[in-house]
């Protein structure tokens, strides 16, 4: 029996990634949209012969099993507890929250109704999966690099994404998002005993830098005020190491993702590219480094994009599952409150804190 599925939001990613995804999945069927902007509503309407609701109050749990949510961050927890209530299960796209708060308020709503489901795409790429599978022979692992920079990926100029009152935050929530997930599906979770961040700026109204293969309006608005970089140094309780590196743009010639895992028996690397930038490395490369000798492995390739694909075609157990309700608002909290820790360490830095001041920030 098919997932009875409804859009959420109808900007870019409603509209490149879940649209035809949902429409083409032989699992799913795509039974409503919802946006505030009646020409979307209408263009997508026509386009796909689906009734197209002005907001999320007509999705109900009597025509609707699953709810996509893409909606602008600020509205994330709002829109996916009030579906959650009504008892429709919800796909939230990352950022799942953006406080420690909203994190409460998204559990209580799925303790009343629907089952929440968080986007988290990079773990279902299949080289990540491959990295992941040769953790075990590193032995002891001691230090983990990630990074995912652009070279030219700053959201449209005015647009919601760079301003922190609709995103929440910048580079961080948006790419470091998925840093960080990937970091846990890699190792499992684990409390972060120090953090120490810092944030820049230094691309973000510079239009050369701004995201290709977003097909977007461009806004005539205010200069943004988020972050466009933001790098983190970050230790485990199980004794790890990390360094965060996520970054809207850069000097550098490709966009670039990498995940490289230090054991005491070998180190494992990858470089790839994240998301869906036309500015690519020309194809995933993964290695393994032991004893000074290194070692290309095989790769499967696979279409740009596929990971999506691969979320929904795990949804209709995880839904089917009740021993999965919480999981989606567990690891969020653990996510966001890291996120959190970041930003309070960079203001700090900004502001010449005192050693009293740095020490609560980095030993939480």
């Amino acid at each position: 029996m098919s997932v009875r599925a409804a859009v959420v939001g109808l900007g870019w990613a409603g509209r490149e990634l879940w649209l035809p995804r949902l429409r083409s999945h032989p699992d799913f069927e795509l039974v409503a949209v919802a946006d505030p902007d009646p020409a979307a509503r209408a263009a997508v309407g026509a386009a796909t012969g689906t009734p197209a609701h002005a907001g999320p109050d007509a999705l109900d749990a009597r025509s609707v099993d699953l709810a996509v949510v893409a909606v602008p961050n600020h509205l994330h927890t709002t829109v996916a507890a009030g579906l959650l209530r009504r008892g429709v299960s919800v796909f939230l796209e990352k950022p799942v929250c953006l406080s420690s708060a909203e994190a409460d308020v998204l559990a209580e709503a799925e303790r009343d109704g629907g089952t929440l489901l968080a986007g988290s795409a990079a773990r279902h790429r299949a080289d990540v999966r491959e990295l992941g599978a040769l953790l075990p022979g590193l032995g002891r692992i001691r230090h983990v690099d990630l990074a995912w920079v652009r070279a030219r990926g700053v959201p449209r100029a005015g647009g919601w994404f760079t301003r922190r009152s609709e995103a929440g935050g910048g580079a961080l929530v948006d790419l470091g998002w998925h840093l960080v997930d990937t970091l846990t599906a890699l190792l499992g979770p684990s409390p972060v005993r120090q953090a120490v961040g810092a944030t820049s700026d230094d691309f973000l109204d510079t239009g050369e830098f701004s995201a290709a293969w977003r097909r977007e309006q461009p806004v005539t608005a205010p200069s943004g005020d988020v972050e466009d970089t933001a790098r983190g140094l970050l230790l485990r309780e199980d004794g790890i190491s990390v360094s965060l590196h996520a970054s809207w743009a850069s000097h550098e010639a490709r966009d670039l993702t990498l995940v490289r895992v230090e054991g005491s028996a070998g180190t494992a690397e990858l470089r790839c590219t994240f998301g869906f930038s036309p500015n690519r490395q020309p194809e995933s490369v993964l290695t393994l480094t032991r004893e000074g000798t290194t070692r290309r492995l095989p790769v499967p390739a696979e279409p740009v994009g596929a990971e999506y694909t691969r979320q929904l075609d795990g949804v209709p157990a995880l839904l089917a599952d009740p021993a999965g309700r919480g999981r989606a608002v567990a690891e969020a909290r653990t996510t966001v409150r890291l996120v959190e820790r970041l930003y309070a360490s960079a203001r700090a830095g900004r502001d010449g804190p005192s050693e009293p001041a740095y020490q609560q920030t980095t030993s939480r």
